[in-house]
């Protein structure tokens, strides 16, 4: 047992769950060879607190990192504010700059922004937002949105209803029961699902992700649009997780325009930080301080001088090159795993991707409880194993980090050492 799992004892003793965030539990990943803590990072590797190294690509700190760790520039930014003073009873000039900078990005649509200190937050006053300026109190939801009650309301229903969005077993202990049917879950490209809600509900906001693991079909991302234009419907696009695959989001690559849309992660580069923006219609009632949203961290100086040392750096080229290390991996593995007969597949778009050890070959994964379902846990494990003792920290829930910094050889000897590990597993 090496020195992170020795200080993760001792923090069970201290911390409930051990852990601040669940996705950081080393019982998410390999229990009792996780290395739970890091000393040092930089570009896309990390240390544990044994000195060994790793190339991250588990999610580069749960998807705020697609810079990497230590950017020059970012650091630069965040130091100049450190030495000048983070917080004052004054406010910052960077929150101006970072909230004109993020507009731009989605023109013509959006006219006003609010900062959080993270993407839940961000999630969970959108939906304040938009009870507010419908006057109606109920919402359909697609996705994955963070811990909330509004959120995990849906789980107060069917038992693990949230369980195709992200992670099974999200208890709704604590959430008051006369939240029940007030978050109503929908699937992705299920149109006349999430009809069939609408028709039979006044809803104040349909909340989804634009795409997560799987593309569009059948005009799905318009025809939502239409409905809620057409029902007076607040429409909430969350790419927390998206922001980082196209400029602007996948919205900007889908072409469809949102009411509110939520980003952070990558945003903020490690620093909390997250993104509520919106139309100026819909945004008035914050204007109009109908709407209480006031944090004393949201807008701090940090987050938002990173903020905008990030955005300057993810112009065009650079989600060029992102999106075509995802999609060799993707390509390279999938025809390699094919040609062996292997049931192995990996999944998702762009920058954004996961992999699986499917129970049968030709399984496809679409959804969240697609992976749940169709995927072989113990393998996952053995994998996650094998790929961490050859230098690679492992996936979380089958989902891949991948960050600028990675070379092309970094990506060839992922691709290769997953070759030899998955090759050696069905020897």
């Amino acid at each position: 047992m090496g020195k992170g799992q020795e200080l993760y004892k001792k923090a069970k003793t201290m911390i409930p769950g051990g852990t601040m965030l669940l996705s950081k539990r080393p019982e998410q990943h390999l229990p009792e060879h996780w290395p739970a803590y890091f000393s040092k990072s930089k570009g896309c590797k990390v240390w544990d607190l044994d000195g060994r190294e790793y190339i991250d690509c588990s999610m580069m700190g749960i998807g705020t990192n697609t810079l990497g760790y230590c950017n020059e520039a970012v650091d630069a930014a965040v130091m100049e504010v450190v030495k000048n003073g983070n917080m004052t009873t004054l406010n910052c000039p960077e929150e101006v700059e970072l909230a004109e900078r993020l507009i731009e990005l989605n023109k013509p649509w959006a006219g006003g922004v609010r900062f959080s200190r993270a993407g839940g937050e961000a999630n969970a006053i959108s939906i304040r937002i938009a009870r507010a300026f419908t006057g109606k109190d109920k919402v359909a939801v697609c996705g994955y949105h963070g811990w909330h009650d509004w959120y995990l309301s849906v789980n107060l229903g069917e038992d693990d209803a949230l369980a195709g969005y992200l992670l099974t077993g999200l208890d709704p202990a604590g959430v008051p029961r006369g939240l029940h049917n007030s978050t109503l879950p929908f699937h992705y490209n299920k149109f006349e699902e999430l009809l069939e809600i609408v028709n039979h509900n006044d809803l104040a906001a349909i909340k989804m992700e634009v795409s997560r693991n799987m593309e569009p079909n059948d005009d799905f991302l318009n025809k939502v649009r239409k409905l809620a234009t057409e029902r007076g419907i607040v429409l909430i696009f969350d790419e927390t997780i998206t922001i980082r695959a196209y400029k602007g989001g996948l919205q900007s690559w889908y072409g469809v325009k949102p009411d509110l849309t939520i980003s952070g992660k990558t945003l903020g580069g490690g620093i909390p930080l997250g993104v509520v923006g919106g139309s100026n219609e819909v945004m008035d009632v914050v204007t109009k301080d109908i709407v209480q949203m006031s944090g004393t961290h949201h807008g701090h100086r940090l987050a938002c001088a990173a903020g905008i040392a990030i955005l300057k750096q993810l112009d065009d080229v650079a989600y060029k090159r992102l999106n075509s290390m995802g999609e060799r991996i993707k390509n390279e593995l999938n025809i390699w795993a094919k040609e062996k007969k292997i049931p192995f597949i990996v999944f998702g778009e762009s920058s954004v991707l996961g992999y699986a050890f499917t129970r049968e070959i030709g399984q496809t994964i679409r959804t969240h409880r697609d992976y749940w379902l169709k995927s072989d846990a113990q393998k996952m494990q053995t994998f996650a194993l094998e790929i961490a003792v050859r230098g690679f920290l492992p996936v979380h829930r089958g989902q891949l980090g991948l960050t600028l910094p990675m070379a092309d050889q970094d990506i060839t000897d992922f691709i290769e050492t997953t070759k030899d590990i998955v090759s050696e597993m069905y020897a």
